[in-house]
């Protein structure tokens, strides 16, 4: 793996580092860590990485990655950017034969994301998109049993994702996460929602195996002086029929990482909670509600397949990081120029999934603006 972005004093690098290297499947072996040369040479040198290996720019990595033999080059690129630095990377990684997994969102804007769909489907090479919390076994779980027809047909889901965080000014005192995730020209045209709302919905849209058709939204800037938004509230239809509520905030003084989520079908309804990760709760309609279980041996075997601790011994953030990788790793090993890997064999987020990402985004803030009821998702 060689990486661009991540360098120390950033946080979502160390994640990806981390998760990468769980299973000793992945090595790190080279990165262009920082714009600026000497934080990458630092960063690479804390990694013990080949300091031959450690580049000034994501430009002279790949350029010169491809130069080395086949054998010894980075297989693919992991890019931990802020947004406005995805697009560029990717595609130069993608059209210099290199595969790519991507921090979400998968781009800087909707014409960005399609233009990278484009460079995919040229070069037939493998993108994945890092939506952190599909990567959960009891996500997969829900997923399962929704798949299987236990619910019954899926009418409504309720998904939110509280966050605290942002409830002051904190950009303002120089916090670098604050700083450029509320910057127009960095994160893009959403903030709260582009950073978790789009969590939340591709989380409904993965549990449920339907996509989001249409969307009734109302954006706020809760926080004077801040630049996008950072709460919002929308009723949202399914291509399937059901219909849900889609809760994203960054305000709501006290919350953590609080995304969780219920569905209900015509039998009964799941939920599941970030936060407490390792429980799955099913309500059914004519018998007592079960506690499901990370771990237990009456999992399906995709859960299973996802799981790497006894029961009883909680698997979290990392681990589901981790399966992404893991899942994106196989699909590399198993890809052969000129045949199309299947993202849904291997089950992980592709850039289908990070087009309707940002065409979601785009989507909410055209309806908060509108007057209309309804506005169509168009990606």
């Amino acid at each position: 793996m060689g990486m661009i972005g991540g360098s120390m004093d950033a946080f979502i690098g160390a994640v990806h580092r981390r998760a990468a290297a769980l299973d000793g499947e992945i090595e790190l072996v080279c990165g262009a860590f920082s714009s600026n040369p000497e934080k990458s040479k630092a960063t690479g040198k804390a990694l013990f990485i080949d300091p031959e290996r450690v580049y000034g720019s994501f430009d002279e990595m790949i350029e010169k990655e491809k130069l080395l033999p086949e054998d010894q080059r980075m297989d693919f690129v992991s890019i931990v950017t802020p947004n406005h630095v995805h697009f560029a990377p990717a595609k130069a990684a993608l059209e210099n034969g290199f595969h790519v997994i991507i921090d979400k969102p998968l781009a800087f804007s909707v014409a960005e994301a399609k233009a990278l769909q484009k460079v995919v489907d040229k070069t037939g090479l493998i993108l994945a998109l890092t939506h952190t919390y599909t990567g959960y076994p009891l996500v997969k779980e829900a997923r399962q049993m929704v798949k299987s027809g236990k619910l019954g047909k899926i009418r409504k889901v309720y998904v939110e994702y509280p966050q605290g965080w942002l409830s002051t000014f904190v950009e303002r005192s120089g916090n670098k996460q604050a700083s450029w995730r509320t910057d127009p020209s960095k994160s893009g045209a959403g903030g709260a929602i582009g950073d978790i709302g789009t969590h939340a919905a591709n989380l409904a849209e993965y549990i449920t195996g339907s996509n989001i058709t249409e969307i009734n939204a109302m954006l706020n800037i809760v926080v004077k002086g801040r630049k996008l938004d950072d709460d919002s509230s929308m009723l949202v239809k399914f291509e399937n029929g059901a219909s849900g509520v889609l809760l994203a905030t960054q305000v709501a003084a006290g919350e953590e990482n609080n995304l969780n989520i219920r569905v209900y079908g015509e039998k009964g309804g799941l939920e599941w909670r970030q936060e407490e990760p390792n429980t799955l709760v099913a309500k059914w309609l004519d018998k007592p509600k079960e506690i499901i279980r990370t771990g237990s041996g009456y999992l399906s075997d995709v859960a299973k397949l996802n799981t790497r601790t006894p029961s009883g011994h909680p698997e979290g953030y990392l681990e589901a990081f981790a399966n992404i990788y893991l899942a994106f790793a196989r699909a590399v090993r198993a890809y052969k120029p000129g045949k199309r890997i299947d993202p849904e064999k291997f089950d992980f987020p592709d850039v289908a999934d990070g087009v309707r990402g940002m065409a979601f985004v785009d989507a909410v803030i055209k309806s908060s603006n509108s007057n209309k009821k309804w506005t169509q998702i168009k990606g």
